[in-house]
């Protein structure tokens, strides 16, 4: 019979290998620390790809800026001929312009007609400055809004035969150089889309949103009072040599989008509308 005593004598051996063995067996290896490499390389490849965008948004809305005040300074300079390589090429599908309510361009070559031949008459000046820029890039980055406000002037000196075939109000009362005498002040809106071509920005869609209009004698809201009916202020195109007055083409379609133009007879109303981001053109409105 197996006695206490002798299972204790038995068991003290087996204890003691067992503690040598654990003592001989090599310490197991600590659990290794999960790999975050990929998972930083991946969130540094989205961070550069987000820089690489806002700082191509923000080189094209520079473009963009660029592009309207140069449009701005060729116009004030009589330099029109030089605007014709800001518009988009011809062919280009839904290129327009608008410039009065009595409709859309949307035939190039009649668009093109505006900035044609325009002289540069003795006495005449005209200074547009603009202001205001509402600029959105398209998220695909091939197309862009922009909405401006534009303040200036225009004036002129007309031959007292040719001023007596236009209506009185647009004319001062004092004569220089035996001239009739022309000197308003402007304000517009110009709403613009823009279309990059080869890379380059060029300009769409133009629109101009005439505001109000002051002969320095008279002031906007008698003008408007005098004129706000009548077909010659809205058909001018420009005055030309000797003070001629050159209308407007024919347009190739009724206006959609109408200027608040000022009356007397009206409230104001939100006819420019400023844009807002849109991923691609289809998503937005168009000027």
């Amino acid at each position: 019979m197996i006695t206490h005593t002798r299972l204790r004598w038995l068991s003290a051996p087996l204890l003691a290998l067992a503690a040598n063995a654990a003592l001989a067996a090599p310490a197991a290896a600590p659990a290794p620390a999960p790999d975050t490499s990929a998972a930083q390389i991946a969130a540094l490849q989205a961070e550069v790809g987000q820089l690489r965008q806002m700082a191509a948004n923000s080189q094209d809305r520079a473009a963009v800026e660029n592009l309207f005040s140069r449009y701005m300074y060729l116009h004030n300079a009589f330099q029109d001929t030089q605007i014709i390589p800001l518009w988009a090429k011809k062919g280009t599908p839904g290129v327009r312009s608008q410039y009065s309510n009595l409709g859309v361009y949307t035939d190039w070559d009649k668009i093109i007609s505006y900035h044609q031949g325009r002289p540069t008459p003795v006495g005449k000046l005209v200074f547009h400055y603009v202001t205001t820029p509402l600029i959105e890039i398209a998220g695909d980055g091939q197309t862009a809004k922009g909405l401006w406000i534009v303040n200036g002037l225009e004036s002129g000196l007309m031959a007292p035969e040719i001023a007596a075939k236009l209506p009185a109000w647009m004319f001062e009362k004092t004569m220089v150089n035996g001239k009739k005498v022309w000197m308003h002040n402007v304000y517009i809106k110009y709403g613009i889309d823009f279309i990059k071509q080869d890379g380059e920005w060029k300009i769409w869609h133009f629109h101009c949103f005439e505001v109000a209009r002051a002969p320095y004698g008279m002031g906007w809201i008698p003008f408007a009072a005098a004129a706000q009916d009548d077909a010659f202020n809205v058909d001018l195109m420009y005055i030309g040599e000797d003070g001629k007055p050159v209308m407007m083409p024919k347009t190739d379609g009724p206006a959609t989008v109408l200027s608040g133009t000022y009356r007397t007879d009206a409230p104001q109303r939100l006819d420019a509308r400023p844009p807002v981001p849109f991923r691609t053109f289809s998503e937005t409105f168009e000027y």
